[in-house]
């Protein structure tokens, strides 16, 4: 079944999209003020644990936070796409393969490995060992980003990739639409990571459409956030100060980052597509 069979599943009316945006937006808020906020409210828990959230110098409620977070916007998100069109949780995730996961996520991390050593040769003084990672930090990031980047996967390549497909019919729009609305969502964090999150849109959309399935993408995606959140951290992102095996302080190689990184990503993609040459 292709990703615009998936796209047909359900009511489909085009009214049912413009109300079931705003409504998934609001309905996860509420679950996240639910799971996480009311508590805070009621005073089951401090309130200082919200501001602890927000910091990865505090690393268990931090990347625990964010598990909870994206679990509650995947949960309010996908209640209002359940009661707006009735499609069923498969249809918006495609067919699951573990093969495709576990490899997107090796061949990335080589890719990661590498764009990693081209920075170290280009600023070594850049980089220091710190190796101050506990097992109990890697497995809550581990746990609370697998969370983060599935919801992330599931509706920017998933519900909204195919909101684009189904009213286009064009794989082009579809996949720079998405790659766009990606990019803005991480504006806040700079243009240099902003211009990263649209050419990483590209090629995740792209996976998505041409193997219908978020398993390739979600393996390159959560092993790309779980690397620069436990491995090698960088001073000038979201994990700046959480516990690493090295860091990383080289904010003049953020834009040849960025490009090297695009390489490396189409050179991955192309790489990785090379068993479905189905297109859309």
């Amino acid at each position: 079944m292709t990703w615009l069979d998936l796209a047909r599943r359900g009511k489909t009316t085009w009214w049912r999209y413009l109300v079931a945006w705003p409504l998934a937006i609001v309905a996860a808020i509420l679950t996240i003020a639910l799971l996480l906020a009311a508590p805070i409210w009621l005073r089951w828990l401090p309130a200082s644990i919200a501001s602890d959230m927000q910091s990865a110098a505090h690393p268990i409620l931090f990347y625990g936070g964010q598990g909870l977070s994206f679990a509650a916007f995947l949960l309010g998100f996908w209640a209002a796409i359940r009661l707006m069109h009735g499609k069923r949780f498969a249809d918006i995730r495609g067919a699951w393969r573990w093969r495709q996961f576990f490899t997107g996520a090796g061949v990335w991390l080589i890719a990661l490995i590498l764009c990693t050593l081209i920075d170290y040769a280009l600023r070594p003084k850049g980089f220091v060992l710190r190796l101050n990672l506990t097992p109990a930090v890697a497995l809550v990031a581990a746990l609370g980003l697998l969370v983060q980047t599935f919801t992330e996967e599931f509706v920017f390549r998933g519900y909204l990739s195919q909101s684009v497909l189904l009213a286009t019919k064009n794989p082009v729009v579809t996949v720079i639409v998405s790659a766009l609305l990606f990019g803005a969502l991480h504006i806040p964090n700079g243009l240099p990571q902003a211009a990263g999150a649209v050419v990483f849109g590209l090629a995740a959309t792209t996976m998505a459409l041409r193997t219908d399935s978020l398993s390739l993408s979600y393996g390159v995606h959560f092993v790309n956030n779980l690397f620069g959140a436990i491995v090698v951290v960088s001073a000038n992102d979201v994990f700046k100060g959480a516990p690493a095996l090295i860091t990383q302080n080289t904010p003049d190689l953020m834009w040849s980052d960025t490009v090297i990184g695009a390489v490396a990503l189409l050179a991955a993609t192309v790489l990785l597509l090379r068993p479905w040459k189905r297109a859309v």
